[in-house]
């Protein structure tokens, strides 16, 4: 589909992420709509990403991004000033054409509401996951949404039957994912043995979940090591967080082509690579990871893996209260079945995670079930071509077109 948008008339996009996932997949769906709309003004909130993608950022809380609950408290002043520059954008005469949200839902049904009230169609991109939790909020999706853009399979049947316009897109990661190294490039690229047993180490991308994580991810380590010498040990830095949050000692100078090795409190030094986690994920032969897309990225480069998280106690019992399925780890809740080990809040311990580790390390039938659950979930999140699809449905939406709620060309 090619779109112009025709002499004097102007067409303006607001787009709206609020974490590191979120800026990625944002910036896919920018570089999709540049290409059909090359005079389109997209603008809004999100990062490195999507700015270098061609959007005009006006704010950006990816690096402070924040957990619900007592996580909060810390991050409201900044996300209320940057929901207020928006809102005014919103309000203002020069209003965008569409308003498009992607995940981050605390904040973007609020300003959904903005929108609404002002006659800004809003489009969704990898909408809440209600149907996992706080399944309330699919009446105010269905008062304030023009379209949801689906990214499962299953959310289209349980958003039509909750009468909210959808079209299944695909999931973005299909996408994201395309180029992603082999294990033996990978290896190259971290300056790993080929031979090497290697665990990667994936804290997050929120400040506040890496300082829970990143000590329990220590622990562990330090206990597959004392069974496993000789272990090589790789984080992923998220490009949110400084290197500073998971260091003990400043790291050696980079080399041309070998990252630093950074000194933990326990165990071996843990080599700390920024904006590589796909690298880190397919060079590793087993990652332990937080709970988040970053699990479903790991599941579909086929790394076998164990999921921590940990968040304050306020926070664990509003999540326990809410939660509708009997898992945290996305993998799990789309497959259906307890395919990941995940261990939450006081189950987190070094010991356990350890545990679970050397279980998967030591047993090479173990690795290959994950595996072959990971590929049958691989088979569900529809073909390439995701953001081109999405930015379709969303240039419909902007000429008023009312786009068919159906698959979009995706396969279910």
């Amino acid at each position: 589909m090619t779109t112009a948008t025709g002499p004097g008339r102007e067409l303006s996009i607001m787009l709206v992420a609020g974490e590191a996932s979120g800026d990625l997949h944002g910036a896919a769906l920018c570089r999709a709509l540049r290409e059909r709309a090359p005079d389109a003004r997209l603008f809004g909130m999100g990062g490195a990403r999507m700015a270098a993608a061609g959007m005009e950022v006006l704010e950006d809380v990816t690096a402070s991004a924040i957990v619900g609950g007592t996580e909060a408290a810390a991050g409201v002043l900044p996300l209320y000033r940057s929901f207020r520059r928006l809102r005014a954008r919103l309000e203002g005469p020069e209003r965008p054409r569409a308003l498009v949200l992607i995940d981050f839902p605390e904040f973007n049904l609020r300003l959904a509401r903005v929108a609404r009230r002002h006659g800004v169609p809003v489009v969704y991109f990898i909408p809440p996951q209600v149907w996992a939790w706080r399944g309330w909020r699919v009446h105010a999706m269905r008062r304030l949404l023009s379209l949801v853009l689906a990214v499962f399979p299953f959310e289209l049947p349980f958003y039509q039957r909750a009468r909210v316009p959808v079209a299944y897109v695909g999931h973005p990661l299909v996408d994201a994912l395309a180029d992603a190294p082999t294990r033996e490039a990978a290896r190259a690229r971290l300056g790993l043995a080929p031979d090497a047993l290697v665990v990667g180490l994936l804290p997050g991308s929120r400040r506040g979940e890496v300082a829970r994580a990143l000590p329990v991810m220590r622990d562990a380590l330090a206990r597959i090591a004392a069974r496993k010498p000789g272990i090589e040990a790789v984080l992923a830095l998220a490009p949110t967080i400084e290197l500073g949050a998971c260091e003990t000692h400043p790291p050696s100078p980079p080399s041309d082509t070998t990252p630093p090795a950074v000194a933990v409190d326990a165990g071996p030094a843990v080599r700390v690579v920024r904006d590589a986690a796909h690298d880190v994920m397919r060079a590793a032969d087993l990652v332990i990871a937080t709970s988040g897309t970053v699990t479903l990225e790991a599941a579909l480069l086929g790394a076998p893996m164990v999921v921590c998280y940990r968040v304050s106690r306020l926070s664990a019992v509003m999540i326990r209260s809410l939660i509708r399925v009997p898992w945290m780890c996305l993998v799990n809740i789309i497959l259906g079945r307890a395919v990941v080990p995940e261990l939450f809040q006081e189950d987190a311990t070094g010991e356990r995670v350890a545990a679970e580790a050397l279980r998967l390390l030591d047993d090479a039938g173990a690795r290959e079930t994950q595996r072959a659950a990971f590929r049958e979930l691989a088979g569900g999140l529809g073909d390439p071509g995701v953001g081109a699809r999405a930015a379709d449905l969303i240039l419909q939406t902007c000429f008023g077109a009312r786009p068919e709620t159906r698959l979009a060309g995706a396969r279910p």
